[in-house]
């Protein structure tokens, strides 16, 4: 048996023996947590992106407007006789809407048409003394004084024919006044005022309003630099005559695409000082009325031929900072470039890369979350059509 040294038996030296043991197993757990364990590169999928012809658009939002809105309004005084029409309902150009009652006007009729031939039936009795005291003058056998006294009844009757003239026609103005009629083709709103109210000066003026849907407006206002690249085209600069015929798209914002075509119809013949842009107004039928004023509506107008070697890219992988807009590309050693990139138009789910990108460039289509830049990936080669839906397929 051996027998341990005495000094081994001493409380102290247990008590050292632990200490040592324990400091041993901290610097190893300090060694363990100071070494670097890279995570494995992330796998993402990669495609050159597509080349193809496009033609290019400027797309902008704008507002529709009626190409005709006007208020109906009462022209004369009176009580509101009938309403002749239902609210909301389409009406055509002369149809009657509204009547005002139209018996006093009609009085005021027959008195102005009694007055006038009143006035005729004077004129021809002064007109008749005239000839006669001319006749005697010729002979010598009147005066010059009988003679201008004939010439100025008779010219008192004529001037007394004539405003009674005007006063038959105010009077036939104010009985057409009581049929208030639709102007042109058009939707008629609520009715503002009842049957048997008071309109005109003394009342309600307003009676209703009527809009004309068929053809619309669409107006937008873009930038004078955007205006000199419509006007150049093929090499020449399109006079404002020729830009009232640039095809123009519409689309709602729930429609898909741009289904709505009409035509550029009006330029403003001056730019804003105040904001640089220009008024621009295009015109679309609209039988249906799928277009109503006031909608805020997406469109494009083409801004010259199609472009041959257009590259394209799945417009939902694009990202943005405070910078600007923004791919993710994978250079040449596998690692991860944020691309700054100039955006061209919409072309289906692809959007045009106006600068910032080249035809050869791997561009991270799937796996975006796991691409960071600077940092190495693994890359698949995959077909930009077959990931246009967006589904990841790179795990």
């Amino acid at each position: 048996m051996i027998q341990k040294p005495a000094h081994m038996n001493h409380p102290t030296w247990h008590l050292a023996a632990v200490l040592t043991v324990a400091l041993g197993l901290l610097g190893g757990c300090n060694e363990a947590k100071n070494k670097l364990v890279l995570p494995a590169p992330a796998n993402v999928g990669v495609a050159a992106p597509v080349q193809k012809a496009v033609t290019p658009y400027l797309e902008h939002t704008g507002t529709m407007t009626a190409f005709a809105s006007v208020d109906l309004v009462a022209r004369v005084n009176g009580y509101l006789k009938s309403i002749n029409y239902v609210d909301g309902a389409t009406a055509k150009a002369g149809e009657l809407l509204f009547e005002i009652e139209p018996a006093p006007y009609q009085a005021q009729l027959n008195q102005a048409k009694a007055t006038l031939d009143g006035a005729k039936a004077g004129l021809v009795q002064t007109q008749a003394e005239f000839e006669r005291q001319d006749t005697l003058q010729k002979e010598g056998v009147n005066t010059e004084a009988n003679l201008d006294k004939a010439r100025a009844n008779r010219d008192t009757d004529k001037a007394n024919v004539e405003s009674a003239d005007a006063n038959l026609q105010t009077a036939q103005i104010n009985l057409s006044y009581t049929r208030v009629e639709a102007p042109f083709d058009g939707i008629v709103t609520r009715h503002l005022a009842s049957l048997g109210e008071l309109v005109g000066t003394a009342g309600h003026i307003n009676l209703a309003s009527i809009v004309q849907l068929d053809p619309i407006y669409v107006t937008f206002n873009v930038s004078d630099q955007n205006l000199l690249k419509f006007r150049t085209n093929e090499g020449r600069r399109l006079s404002l005559a020729e830009l009232q015929q640039i095809p123009i798209e519409v689309g709602l914002m729930d429609e898909e695409g741009f289904p709505h075509r009409g035509k550029i119809d009006y330029v403003s013949p001056d730019i804003d000082p105040q904001t640089a842009t220009i008024l621009v107004r295009g015109v679309f039928e609209n039988k249906n009325h799928a277009l109503l004023p006031g909608m805020f509506v997406r469109l494009r107008v083409q801004m010259g031929p199609p472009k041959a070697d257009a590259l394209l890219v799945p417009d939902r992988i694009l990202q943005q900072n405070q910078e600007g807009r923004y791919l993710l590309v994978v250079g040449a050693n596998d690692e991860v470039e944020q691309r700054a990139v100039q955006l061209g138009e919409l072309d289906g789910q692809l959007r045009v890369i106006a600068a910032g990108l080249k035809p050869d460039d791997k561009v991270v289509i799937t796996g975006l979350d796991r691409a960071i830049p600077g940092r190495k990936v693994n890359t698949r080669l995959i077909s930009i059509a077959s990931a246009a839906g967006g589904t990841d397929t790179s795990k």
